[in-house]
């Protein structure tokens, strides 16, 4: 069949609008916001429809992929709807897992009670040739959530503003975009920061310089610099602060979770004697944080990245009030142990 495909932003329209739920989807790309509100508002559907069960499983090449199979085999314990989640951040199945995962839209097709949502990264052309992700592409609905170009931030920040009834014009979408370094995440945050601030309508570069430059003394990429460092105590110390200042969470969370998410990404390559360089490229790395990351490599266990992929997504949870087992339920602290794993592995 043909697979139907979606820009993450589109994708987010066409959700509120879904009478049922295809039996398979994949949300693949770097571009964490666009990734993260794909998701939701698949999520967001499934909950309208009646799906009360929900379901995540994190994977990698050395998992045990058989939970896959048990889980879409499986039925649900109270006889309802579920919506499985398989999260693969390094986009590197192995073999297992790959062809677990060529068998996966057979395996659904005359299901009704079960649908599966596959989480990627971005697959460059090599990995689309490989014969689970052909398969994928061709069984699943496909939304992509491609990394926004510098150069396409303005508009983008031009379109999200009017989504809030503000507008700006491009030479102040602009200003912006460079404040917040192309980082989308970042633009979104202050965004919403400029919608709490000013009334509808349309914001002077004056007004919105004010309210970006009313800048913290505590940076999150501070945070990300010393977490690579190894840092620990200066690491607790700019998470305090930027809890102090009413930093919002989800930006601090993303800071670390899109470092710990790369790591996996080349720990996995680098334990498959690949080369680092086409990932470090694709992710627009360069300069002293790569030297940062290669560093950060060198001094801890593979495993410590992808077990910082789990808590990050524990974390996540506890935010959007989904509170999770052995887990602290304040997200900030939760947050802090975080810091502790990753700088102590990196020390």
């Amino acid at each position: 069949m043909a697979t139907q495909r979606y820009h993450a932003e589109q994708w987010q329209t066409h959700a509120q609008k879904l009478t049922r739920l295809a039996p398979l989807y994949v949300i693949s790309g770097n571009e964490e916001l666009l990734h993260i509100e794909a998701s939701d508002a698949l999520r967001a559907a499934a909950k309208r429809l009646g799906y009360d069960e929900r379901q995540r499983i994190d994977l990698d090449a050395q998992a045990d992929w058989s939970e896959v199979t048990e889980a879409c085999q499986s039925l649900s314990l109270f006889g309802g709807q579920r919506l499985v989640e398989l999260s693969l951040p390094t986009g590197r199945p192995g073999r297992t897992g790959g062809e677990h995962l060529q068998t996966l839209g057979p395996q659904l097709v005359d299901r009704d009670d079960i649908t599966v949502l596959v989480l990627l990264p971005h697959l460059n052309q090599s990995a689309l040739k490989a014969k689970w992700a052909q398969a994928l592409q061709k069984n699943a609905v496909w939304i992509e959530a491609p990394q926004i170009r510098r150069a396409q931030l303005p508009q983008w920040i031009q379109k999200r503003l009017d989504q809030q009834q503000q507008r700006c014009d491009h030479d102040t979408a602009l200003w912006l975009s460079d404040q917040v370094e192309g980082h989308l995440l970042a633009a979104h945050q202050e965004i919403l920061k400029l919608g709490l601030l000013y009334p509808t309508g349309t914001l002077s570069l004056e007004q919105v310089q004010e309210a970006v430059l009313n800048v913290a003394r505590y940076n999150v990429f501070d945070l990300r610099d010393a977490l690579l460092n190894g840092n620990r105590v200066r690491a607790l110390r700019i998470v305090q602060g930027l809890e102090a200042e009413g930093v919002a969470l989800p930006l601090v969370l993303w800071v670390i979770s899109e470092e710990v998410r790369l790591l996996a990404e080349l720990s996995a390559a680098r334990q498959a004697g690949q080369s680092l360089q086409p990932i470090l490229r694709a992710y627009r790395v360069f300069g002293p944080r790569q030297k940062l990351l290669e560093q950060a490599l060198q001094r801890s266990r593979p495993q410590v990245w992808t077990q910082g992929v789990a808590h990050a997504y524990d974390i996540d949870q506890a935010i959007k009030g989904y509170p999770v087992a052995q887990r602290l339920s304040n997200p900030w602290a939760e947050i802090q142990r975080l810091c502790i794993h990753i700088a102590q592995a990196t020390a």
